[in-house]
């Protein structure tokens, strides 16, 4: 039983900037989707646009990336305190990556394609193939945080074993 290696827990952390980054690029669509216009002001111009303003579908991306986001930070730091083997670090890494990103990468696209991707055929909402692709790329990370999740547990709970109260 090892710490987590460091370049896992930067490229943990990194990844986990990398969506707050995404979620930074998600609000500004959304906000340029709400006023149908490409506004900010001292700039001299304002750019009509026509992106779809469903304001809770794009809530949802965004909130999704600042989430994921922390989660994959919060893991590149756990991982100082957890004890697992290599090759149940490894899981634990990809499982959190394909969890981070395909929960919220599909998200901007439900967004901009009026969609949910909670069923495939589209259940109560829109269907269409852009629903069962994004419902189809949902089952990789609901598969994954279930894994990510175990290990991190597991990995912990080592950890507190093995340490002592001082």
């Amino acid at each position: 039983m090892d710490e987590m290696p460091k370049r896992m827990r930067a490229m943990l952390m990194l990844n986990g900037v990398g969506l707050l980054a995404l979620a930074v690029a998600i609000g500004w669509v959304w906000f340029f989707a709400l006023l149908r216009h490409i506004v900010l002001w001292p700039m001299p111009f304002n750019l009509p646009v026509s992106i779809p303003d469903d304001g809770r579908a794009w809530r949802m991306a965004h909130m999704e990336g600042i989430t994921q986001g922390l989660v994959l930070m919060a893991l590149g730091f756990a991982g100082g305190f957890m004890r697992l083997g290599r090759r149940q670090y490894l899981w634990l890494f990809w499982s959190a990556l394909v969890t981070g990103w395909l929960f919220t990468v599909p998200t901007i696209f439900n967004a901009a394609f009026g969609t949910r991707g909670l069923a495939f055929g589209g259940g109560p909402f829109k269907a269409g193939l852009a629903n069962d692709i994004i419902y189809l790329c949902g089952w990789p990370p609901v598969i994954g945080v279930h894994i990510m999740l175990g290990l991190s547990l597991w990995g912990l709970w080592r950890f507190v074993r093995t340490v002592g109260d001082g």
